[in-house]
């Protein structure tokens, strides 16, 4: 699969934040860029706030023709009607995860900055592997994916790939040509105007 020339947009909600206020948020994004997909990546593992929280997304996504995924529940993503899931355990749930929600739904996998859980992953049926942080922050333990194992994979893998964590104008520019998908949240939900962030990113690119 060839790289397109522009990478398409992932967006990741906050870990936290307020039903009464972020879906508004959310929909004026979609409306200012194109997005893929959105994944709903909450903190929480209370199954209320998460239902709530993943009906008042799926119908600002859907309304757009734009897929959400659920990190890691994957019966409760099935259950609410969402669009698949995303599992952050690198390659371990990959191939029960497809048997359980069936061709159709997207089985996502971030796999960090290891070259061969993402090999092994895609081998397992996932649809996109993703890799990141993608520099040194003080978070985790510091390591992060590095250029080559993006470019490698753009090369040498068919599965789609995402970039996300730690991403800035230069990185974005930076992994532009070896990248299929930028997973962006943080990024722009801090910002004042998160649309106008988002656009900055997205004229990085080139």
């Amino acid at each position: 699969m060839d790289t397109p020339e522009q990478p398409q947009l992932y967006l990741i909600t906050p870990a936290e934040f307020e039903l009464s206020s972020f879906p508004d948020v959310l929909a004026a994004v979609l409306d200012a860029h194109p997005v893929a997909c959105v994944r709903l990546s909450m903190a929480t593992r209370d199954e209320d706030r998460l239902s709530r929280a993943a009906d008042a997304l799926r119908e600002i996504t859907h309304a757009r023709d734009i897929a959400l995924v659920l990190s890691d529940h994957t019966l409760l993503s099935d259950r609410l009607g969402l669009d698949g899931v995303h599992l952050t355990d690198a390659a371990r749930s990959v191939r029960d995860t497809r048997k359980a929600l069936g061709d159709e739904a997207i089985v996502g996998c971030f796999c960090a900055t290891s070259r061969h859980d993402g090999m092994t992953a895609g081998e397992a049926g996932a649809d996109y592997v993703s890799f990141g942080p993608v520099q040194a922050s003080s978070l985790g333990d510091g390591s992060f994916a590095e250029i080559d194992l993006f470019q490698w994979w753009s090369e040498v893998i068919e599965v789609p790939v995402v970039a996300e964590g730690a991403l800035d104008e230069n990185m974005m520019r930076t992994l532009a040509p070896f990248t299929d998908f930028f997973g962006l949240g943080d990024e722009i939900w801090h910002a004042e105007n998160p649309s106008q962030a988002l656009g900055t990113l997205i004229a990085a690119m080139g």
